[in-house]
């Protein structure tokens, strides 16, 4: 009895610290976010450019992810973790200190290469716990790195009045404070027994990428996982265009509506999933609800809101999509063996990279037609995959990858 209390109190430390990592790494990107487009600006980069360097850094992760989480299932999770978040720090530096539009493409592209940290950390979770437990770990983790987004664009505003290299510095030294944080708190969860069965497995497969989407057992969720990334992308470009241009909003108020939505995501992720499960039999049917709910929401937004019916909408769908992806990461540990935990959340989140740089473009075609289309837009990829999870067959087999 003495043994399991301890061994849950050591997990419990364990899950406060992959937390507290992740808000620290989720705070410095999103210290960044407000900067990137004026710093970028004074090496003479556009608006098309500046979309080019985001797709850069997604690409590179749509690419490396899978591979980070291959290496993690086969030397462990620890020094992976710790890789990716060192890597961040590096190319961070490396862009505070840019001299060329050449050095500042290297940074992003160096930080796409190593920014594997989310599904790592999440196959830590993994490892260490079971059950509903599982969920609720990856809500507190869904959770924590929110809330870095919540208060990091605020925080880069306030570091920007120093210099505009400033919010970079103080994030590149972040990132290495959770790098060393990790080193001396986090203990290795990778079992040797996983780590012999793992060394067969080929390191990454460009081919099984795309294959697991044929999967019988997670193929359709990574298929919603996806939908899920470009709907989410492409309602960003959406409520940017929509905020300014029909509401003609300030960048103030933009980011106090921002900051209000992140703190809904938050709540629902830390506390709204444990309700959810104690209510509803499974994951799948309130994913399926999530994207229900999301549909209704995102159309509402193209029929022409006023300031107040548009920022309520809003907050509805952040209240039903804020959940889908710790379940969905849930669901995908679940349904995979222990040795492939890291390589599946890698594709996972490679699939949600993916979802970065479709939606953004597809939002950008759209456009042409209208703002309100993009919402229209939206709501259709919502709802198909609601019909997608509606009638797709579950299967809970644990299987290989």
């Amino acid at each position: 009895m003495f043994n399991f209390l301890k061994r849950k109190k050591n997990i419990n430390t364990e899950l406060i610290v992959l937390g507290l990592i992740m808000l620290i790494n989720a705070l410095s990107y999103g210290t960044i976010i407000p900067l990137l487009y004026p710093y970028a600006s004074k090496f003479g980069i556009n608006a098309v450019t500046l979309s080019l360097l985001f797709a850069s850094y997604s690409l590179f992760q749509f690419i490396s992810t899978p591979i980070i989480g291959r290496l993690s299932d086969r030397y462990g999770r620890k020094p992976l973790l710790l890789l990716c978040l060192m890597g961040t720090s590096i190319s961070l530096a490396f862009f505070a200190s840019a001299t060329s539009l050449f050095m500042l493409f290297f940074a992003r592209i160096l930080d796409g290469i190593t920014g594997g940290n989310i599904s790592v950390a999440q196959a830590m979770i993994a490892d260490k716990v079971t059950g509903k437990e599982r969920a609720k770990a990856f809500g507190m983790l869904g959770a924590a790195f929110g809330f870095g987004f919540l208060i990091g664009p605020a925080l880069g505003g306030l570091l920007s009045q120093i210099s505009l290299t400033a919010p970079f510095w103080f994030s590149s030294g972040f990132a290495l404070f959770a790098t060393i944080l990790g080193y001396f708190k986090l203990k290795e969860s990778v079992h040797k027994s996983d780590v012999k069965k793992q060394k067969k497995e080929p390191l990454f497969n460009f081919v099984a990428l795309f294959k697991a989407l044929l999967n019988p057992t997670v193929g359709a969720v990574l298929l919603v996982s996806l939908i899920m990334s470009i709907t989410s992308n492409t309602f960003i470009i959406g409520f940017n265009a929509y905020s300014v241009d029909e509401l003609s909003l300030t960048a103030k108020e933009m980011g106090l509506i921002y900051t209000m939505a992140g703190f809904l995501s938050v709540i629902m992720q830390m506390a709204g999933i444990k309700v959810l499960l104690k209510k509803f039999k499974t994951k799948e049917k309130i994913i399926k609800i999530s994207f229900l709910g999301s549909f209704f929401s995102l159309l509402s937004m193209s029929m022409g809101l006023n300031f107040f019916q548009f920022v309520f909408a809003l907050f509805v769908y952040m209240i039903f999509r804020s959940v889908v992806n710790p379940l969905i990461s849930t669901i995908l540990s679940e349904r995979t063996k222990n040795e492939d935990q890291g390589y599946i959340l890698g594709i996972n989140q490679s699939y949600i990279s993916l979802g970065q740089i479709i939606g953004p473009l597809s939002a950008g075609l759209v456009s042409k037609i209208s703002i309100s289309a993009i919402f229209i837009w939206a709501s259709i990829l919502m709802y198909g995959g609601f019909l997608f999870i509606q009638f797709s067959k579950k299967k809970i087999t644990k299987v290989d990858v």
